[in-house]
Formats: structure tokens, C-alpha cells, sequence
């Protein structure tokens, strides 16, 4: 855990956030050498692909098979709906 006085977390407020951000960590701030206040890093941001990629490392074989005919079973019913409606039908 890293401690700052308050003058040094306002005259390097943009390095501060930056080290949260990429470095993660506590930073205590402290005023008169006592802590008044703490900062952490927020959660870190994943990209689309990160997370399907996380996704695919949890399921196992078979539950990737019966989740895929679930999608393919939805989309049949779907393209079923749209032929019985017509295009210009809600």
C-alpha cells in the first residue's frame, strides 16, 4: 500500500489516477501524516473477445453442446415465426 500527503495527491492528481489505473494498488492519503482518505483501482475493463474467451474456458464439453443447440433450437423457432408472419407483420 502506497501513502501520499495530500499536497503530493493534488500536484500529481493525473499520475495518481494513471498509477491506479495500470498498477493497481491502495494509495492512502494522508493529511498531517494521518490517513483521511483511500483509493483503489475500479474494476478492470474487458474486451468483448476477453470475455467470451473467459466464458469458453468455464464451460465443459458438454455443456458447450447443449448450450449451441439451445441457440440453434432458438433460431429455427425464430426463422419459423418470421414464415408464418410475414416481413410486413409485427
Amino acid at each position: 500500500m502506497k501513502t501520499l500527503s495530500a499536497t503530493e495527491f493534488s500536484r500529481n492528481f493525473s499520475r495518481v489516477l494513471d498509477s491506479l489505473e495500470h498498477g493497481g494498488g491502495e494509495i492512502v492519503i494522508l493529511r498531517n501524516k494521518h490517513p483521511v482518505a483511500g483509493l483503489i483501482p475500479g474494476a478492470p475493463r474487458m474486451t468483448a473477445q476477453e470475455v467470451f474467451a473467459d466464458l469458453y474456458r468455464t464451460i465443459d464439453d458438454a455443456e458447450g453442446r447443449v448450450w449451441l443447440a439451445d441457440i440453434e433450437k432458438g433460431e429455427r423457432l425464430l426463422s419459423a415465426e418470421t414464415k408464418e408472419a410475414g416481413p410486413w407483420q409485427p
